[in-house]
């Protein structure tokens, strides 16, 4: 029994160190470099040997606890340690570095990361690189590399993003090229050993997790049949005002509202793809002022107004200006800064006041002058790519505003409509004749689509982006859902007793999760649709579809879990206002080449869904101590709370632990690696170390106390939003976009 005590300790005590010392290594990177902490702390000797001697002493434990009779519990803790095993041979057997070929060169060797030079048992040459671009743009959507391998005889293959060769161990990812495009980069990997234990530790640990749930002698089966005992419906998800700038005196010119609609009724070259000018609009009048419209103008107008009538608009103060030391710069007073502020008698303001300035100040600087680069690029009219040309040698097509040059091989006929159409237009607008210059926007249409070939995108996709920008506007939905969430919330808190009026009030609110979901779902949609690929690249997808998860546990809440409404309404309320945060939306773009896997499409759903149901529990625990502090008759709850919770934590962990593995098996395909120690790999990590102390409720024993449990998990959804925040926005790293 004493031995059982020691191993106890000694493993959970290693496990809690391990814990600690990754929280501080992130913290190290961040002060002293990557190089710095790699060495000294994550692949350090004395943290493989701390890594080491926690599996080994948890390996004992559980043989003293006789977990054998428990052969799923048993192969779900000894996957990790298989995983482990894994990592530990690639780091003592493993080969990772770099080549450079170019085009018929031959090379037998790449060079590792220390510039050591390893020899291949073969030889390989590059036979071509080629960059395979969307339609129209210059936006890269893969990079392939036909390559020969010379070994008793030729062999050819093809190395693009997310598409491994192999060949005798060696495994070849597309990392680079040259800019001439005649050469290219390879990251090589030699791990014949490595890769495949820690496969094996995946696979089992997938197939473990999958049969914990239906094994009767689990903790998480334990836990139901006392939920049902107790006949609680179980909470479980189904699918697993800035300020308003003041008003100027006189507003300023622009196109009628229908006019400014018919102007934006055009396609533009965007951000590296084809889209309605209306989305260009939109983003600039947000990117300008922080919010979609401006002093009751729509967007379309906004932009009208900069393109057609400049010298009104650049004395509105529409501009808003972060930080104290930019707007003294300026010298203005408020928020928001007129373009003319920028300019001074000695020229422009802001070139030379940003030079010994803090990095937080030259952030906000920077801030400041890319808005003004952007706004002189719309009324010069340089940001206005609207006109395609077809190279009739090339087969290419490329987009052109009317003030830039043309190439010089562009018939005369087209270079004079481009060159001169918008102008007419603007001269129609000066007499206002607006249906005249409608007509010059209809022929500009016309030869849009003659002349943009394959770039075009079909007029479904135009009309569902015009959909998606006039329903895609979240912030008064968010400050909605946080409001009914938090008012239901303390209702239910307080009220015991659910009467007619609590169930009238428990009805509708279902009844309008279901109206929320319908809505955020469409927006999911069209942004899948106009894009061509599933939502969740960025931080701003994720959230959207955080908030979508977060209402289903609302629409399948019964009486007995009616407070999964409230928490549903507060993390979609939540989720959606996170997605808002940035001064614009963030643009749909094409698809980096790297991220072109349905592996990551996978590991963003599952990780997203962890999360839900992790702030689940944090807000079971809020509710618990509310309930604790204001009622005398709270036990019970709170010991049901306590139950549901921990039932929801066991596929929350386990979604968690198998999104982090789902991330891993994407790097090692698209990068050669499947562990890299970035800010945000290793925040998960410890999110998944924190969370797992809960469920261990045997073994530690303090958790089967309620309000300490309740305690814990409301502390522990701190690593989430460190996790998911804190490294986007301090931490940084490979997945800071994440």
């Amino acid at each position: 029994m004493k031995k059982e005590k020691l191993f106890k300790y000694l493993s959970f005590g290693l496990f809690a160190a391990i814990t600690a010392i990754l929280m501080a290594a992130t913290i190290a990177e961040k002060l002293y470099g990557t190089e710095y902490a790699l060495e000294n702390i994550y692949c350090a000797g004395w943290m493989i040997a701390l890594w080491t001697v926690s599996a080994v002493s948890a390996i004992v434990y559980m043989l003293q606890r006789r977990l054998h009779k428990q052969p799923v519990t048993l192969c779900l803790h000894l996957s990790f340690a298989v995983i482990l095993a894994g990592a530990l041979v690639t780091h003592l057997t493993g080969k990772q570095g770099q080549m450079h070929l170019r085009e018929g060169e031959l090379a037998s060797s790449f060079t590792l990361a220390d510039g050591t030079v390893e020899e291949f048992p073969f030889a390989i040459s590059l036979k071509e690189f080629k960059v395979i671009q969307y339609a129209g743009t210059q936006a890269p959507m893969d990079f392939k590399s036909l390559i020969v391998v010379h070994d008793n005889g030729e062999t050819e293959g093809s190395v693009s993003m997310n598409n491994i060769f192999k060949h005798r161990g060696y495994r070849f990812y597309q990392s680079g090229y040259d800019k001439d495009r005649k050469g290219t980069f390879f990251a090589v990997s030699h791990d014949p050993w490595g890769i495949g234990i820690t496969y094996a530790g995946y696979s089992l640990l997938l197939l473990s997790m999958i049969l914990f749930f239906f094994y009767p002698g689990s903790m998480f089966r334990a836990t139901m049949r006392s939920i049902m005992r107790r006949k609680a419906c179980l909470l479980l998800p189904l699918i697993l005002f800035p300020a308003v700038p003041a008003a100027a005196e006189t507003a300023p010119r622009t196109l009628p509202r229908e006019s400014a609609e018919e102007f934006c009724n055009i396609h533009v070259c965007y951000n590296n793809r084809i889209c309605p000018l209306q989305t260009l609009a939109i983003d600039f009048t947000a990117k300008m002022c922080g919010k979609r419209s401006y002093r009751g103008y729509t967007a379309e107008q906004v932009l009208a107004g900069w393109l057609f009538f400049y010298d009104d608009w650049k004395s509105e103060p529409m501009i808003k200006i972060k930080g104290k030391e930019v707007r003294n710069a300026l010298g203005i007073e408020g928020d928001y800064a007129k373009l003319t502020d920028f300019i001074g008698p000695d020229g422009y303001k802001l070139e030379e006041a940003m030079r010994g300035k803090t990095p937080q100040e030259q952030k906000n600087y920077a801030a400041a002058i890319e808005k003004f680069n952007i706004a002189s690029m719309v009324y010069t009219g340089a940001m206005l790519k609207i006109f395609p040309y077809t190279d009739i040698i090339t087969g290419e097509t490329a987009w052109f505003s009317f003030a830039e040059r043309l190439p010089e091989n562009i018939p005369p006929a087209q270079a004079l409509f481009i060159a001169k159409s918008m102008n007419l237009a603007a001269e129609k607008i000066a007499m206002n004749d607006y249906e005249g210059a409608i007509a010059i926007i209809g022929k500009i249409r016309e030869y849009q689509k003659k002349e943009g070939g394959e770039s075009i995108p079909s007029e479904q996709e135009f009309n569902a982006e015009k959909l998606y920008n006039s329903i895609n506007g979240n912030r008064p939905l968010a400050m909605a859902c946080l409001t009914a969430g938090i008012l239901s919330f303390l209702i239910f808190c307080i009220k015991s007793n659910e009467g007619n009026a609590l169930k009238a009030v428990r009805i509708a609110l279902k009844a309008l999760a279901w109206c929320i979901m319908a809505y955020i779902a469409l927006q999911i949609a069209l942004r899948w649709y106009i894009s061509g690929h599933i939502p969740l690249s960025n931080g701003h997808e994720t959230m959207i579809f955080m908030a979508l998860c977060s209402t289903l546990p609302a629409l399948s809440a019964g009486k007995g879990a009616r407070l999964s409404i409230p928490f549903g309404y507060i993390i979609c309320g939540f989720s959606l206002l996170v997605a808002t945060m940035s001064e614009a939306t963030p643009q749909i773009t094409p698809l980096m080449p790297v991220l072109q896997s349905p592996l990551l499409c996978i590991h963003v759903v599952v990780i997203m869904i962890s999360y839900t149901i992790l702030a689940f529990t944090m807000l079971n625990g809020i509710a618990a101590f509310i309930m604790h502090f204001t009622r005398k008759d709270s036990v019970r709850e709170t010991v049901v709370l306590q139950e549901r919770s921990r039932a929801m934590l066991y596929p929350a962990v386990f979604l968690l632990t198998a999104g982090i593995f789902i991330g891993a098996v994407w790097a090692n395909v698209s990068w050669g690696r499947y562990w890299g120690w970035d800010p945000k790999e290793v925040w998960a990590l410890i999110t998944m170390l924190v969370y797992s102390a809960a469920l261990h409720s045997g073994s530690i024993k303090i958790m089967r106390r309620p309000l300490f449990f309740h305690a814990y998990c409301i502390a522990a959804f701190l690593t989430v939003l460190i996790t998911y925040f804190g490294v986007n926005f301090i931490l940084g790293g490979m997945h800071s976009y994440a």
